[in-house]
């Protein structure tokens, strides 16, 4: 069985060679790629391995651009440090994904769902990659022409419609869902965070935490803060501090340097 590791922290690599090889002994590691850049040129030039382990956060991005870029085919298991993603769909098929560190137990269940699938594949003819992963990843990966240009909002007893490219921010409070503009007018959604987080164009809009999604261009100082965050200045400046969640930090300071 010939497998490929996508993962961009040399000890976790190690780790998980290490424990794919005492638990199937069998094996082989043919690589261990550390980028999206790398990933792509390897799937493009190397005949398709058996399996692929690939890390979400990468050296230069989120792993999910692979999927737009190389055809993907083979199954894969996930694996992370942060739970933030929305990756409980793969429970219900037959690709897994772990949290980092990755558990014994874990690796051990999700190989064996690997093997049922590929056992299942190889007697049916079937894709190798189960439907609804391959729609998962193509919601996650949308084109930006997907995206809302305008939302309708609350503006006193009326509605209107404002520019998403107005935006500067967006926070939940007591349960009711705000944006506020690059002037500072603020307006009332009827959407929830977690509806705006899956609308908003990802190269512009961040969710630094459960409460607060910011604008790139909204940012202005960056502050470490206590606990491994960081704090947030933003343009306007809203009247609660701004905190990037510490299960956030890692992806936030990607997201900048894309």
């Amino acid at each position: 069985m010939n497998i490929l590791l996508i993962e961009d922290e040399a000890p976790a690599a190690r780790r998980l060679t290490k424990l794919i090889a005492d638990l199937r002994p069998g094996w082989r590691v043919l690589d261990v790629i550390d980028s999206v850049e790398a990933s792509v040129q390897w799937l493009r030039t190397f005949p398709r391995p058996d399996l692929l382990f690939m890390d979400i956060q990468l050296a230069d991005g989120i792993s999910f651009e692979i999927f737009r870029q190389a055809d993907v085919q083979t199954p894969v298991i996930f694996t992370t440090a942060y739970d933030e993603y929305t990756l409980k769909a793969f429970k219900v098929n037959s690709v897994d994904y772990l949290l980092k560190p990755i558990d014994e137990d874990e690796l051990a269940t999700a190989v064996q769902k690997f093997e049922t699938l590929r056992t299942a594949s190889m007697q049916t003819g079937a894709s190798a990659l189960p439907p609804e992963l391959t729609q998962f990843i193509a919601q996650l990966t949308q084109p930006k022409s997907t995206y809302k240009e305008r939302l309708l909002v609350k503006s006193g007893q009326q509605m209107i419609s404002v520019m998403v490219d107005s935006l500067a921010y967006l926070y939940s409070d007591e349960g009711v869902t705000f944006a506020v503009d690059l002037v500072g007018k603020k307006y009332m959604l009827d959407y929830t965070l977690d509806d705006a987080d899956g609308f908003l164009p990802p190269r512009q809009f961040f969710r630094i935490s459960r409460k607060v999604i910011v604008r790139l261009s909204a940012i202005g100082r960056i502050h470490p803060y206590f606990n491994s965050r960081l704090k947030l200045d933003l343009q306007p400046m809203p009247a609660f501090e701004v905190i990037v969640s510490r299960e956030r930090v890692v992806e936030f300071k990607a997201w900048l340097d894309t």
